[in-house]
């Protein structure tokens, strides 16, 4: 009897323990499986409010004033720093911009020559890359014709019929794409230039946008309320200055890296590859697949060079620069900022997937505030 006890004591308390951490374990996923399900019923119930029509016609029409603030906001620790040693707020911002100017021109006048010119390299190499992929998949292909009931002639003849509409139209339609193209550049830079002086003159007094806030809260939550501002406005700004910073080197590094593996158009695919790496995690590859397509219509040779130089500047990326410029300011786990990305994605788009992390930052902060104030979040360490 009394060796029976012992026995059932020992596997009572090892189950316990196994029963107790599993459960530790379920209770969280199940918390963070219903604050996702929860983000994801109020996503739906907006949409289908058409809540996010409204706020995107809103925002269209208040663009200038949105970038006017975004580039007050980013431009402010600057300004703040020049008056620190004396300078006015005015002629910080004056000198800002002059700064800001000069850059812009120097880039554009660099810059635009080059891709206009390859541009139209790449708009003349593109039926040759149809052809490739044409090839390639014809040889693919040609793999199962001896597979029964396998109609590897109807899918080629589908999937060639489908390229090369696709050609033909991207060819008939280039001359209406470009004036498109140049029309939306034209209006996109009168509402940049019109958000500009927004933001010099909200540049000018960004230092008073506090005391508002501060004045519009009861004066029982106003140190609260401005602590929980403070920590998500110097997170995001960490985050937009590094992710900014992180594509134009990545922007250089393609560029620079496709120019030497001899793919055509180096500076456009480098571009591209720098504006997708704002993405986290998917943007790099889906900057670097049209490169890699590119490099191997040319040659085996310059697709292999091109896919081993995209490989190492996404190493260079991870490894050195992300950790030196971003040093993981935001700190979310990766499956979270995936999961951000696919349902963001799923809503609303790229724009939605550049959004993302910035969103799920900003909702660590305030949840991690309202645990902090409502312990909100059970603990089950305990």
């Amino acid at each position: 009897m009394f060796g029976r006890k012992s026995n059932d004591k020992n596997v009572d308390i090892k189950n316990l323990n196994e029963v107790i951490g599993l459960s530790k374990k379920i209770l969280k996923i199940a918390f963070i499986l219903l604050i996702i399900g929860s983000l994801y019923a109020a996503i739906m119930v907006l949409k289908e409010l058409k809540v996010f029509n409204i706020i995107g016609n809103i925002f269209s029409i208040l663009t200038p004033l949105f970038i006017g603030i975004v580039i007050a906001w980013l431009f402010d620790p600057l300004v703040t720093k020049l008056k620190e040693k004396g300078v006015s707020r005015l002629l910080g911002a004056i000198l800002i911009y002059v700064l800001l100017l000069f850059v812009v021109v120097i880039v554009i006048s660099a810059l635009i020559p080059v891709l206009s010119s390859q541009i139209t390299d790449f708009a003349n190499m593109l039926p040759n890359v149809l052809d490739s992929i044409n090839g390639f998949i014809d040889g693919i292909l040609d793999k199962f014709g001896n597979v029964a009931n396998f109609d590897v002639e109807g899918i080629k003849t589908d999937i060639m019929t489908n390229i090369q509409s696709f050609g033909t139209n991207l060819t008939s339609s280039l001359p209406s794409l470009t004036v498109d193209f140049i029309t939306s550049i034209v209006s996109g830079i009168g509402t940049i230039l019109i958000g500009v002086i927004i933001g010099f003159y909200l540049l000018v007094s960004f230092d008073s946008v506090d005391e508002i806030i501060e004045g519009l809260l009861p004066k029982k939550v106003r140190p609260a309320i401005t602590g929980v501002l403070d920590r998500i406005n110097n997170s995001l700004r960490k985050y937009v200055q590094g992710t900014l910073m992180l594509a134009l080197l990545v922007f250089v590094l393609s560029s620079i890296g496709f120019f030497i593996s001899g793919l055509k158009a180096p500076l456009l695919f480098g571009l591209f590859c720098g504006l997708t790496d704002v993405i986290p995690y998917l943007g790099p590859y889906i900057g670097g697949i049209p490169a890699v397509i590119v490099g191997f219509s040319q040659s085996p040779v310059i697709g292999i060079v091109t896919l081993v130089a995209i490989f190492i500047i996404q190493f260079i990326e991870g490894n050195l620069l992300q950790p030196l410029i971003m040093s993981k300011q935001l700190k979310i786990h990766p499956v979270t900022i995936m999961i951000g990305l696919l349902v963001f994605g799923h809503f609303f788009g790229v724009i939605g997937m550049v959004l993302a992390t910035p969103i799920i930052a900003t909702l660590k902060i305030l949840i991690a505030f309202l645990d902090e104030r409502f312990n909100i979040i059970p603990d089950w360490e305990d």
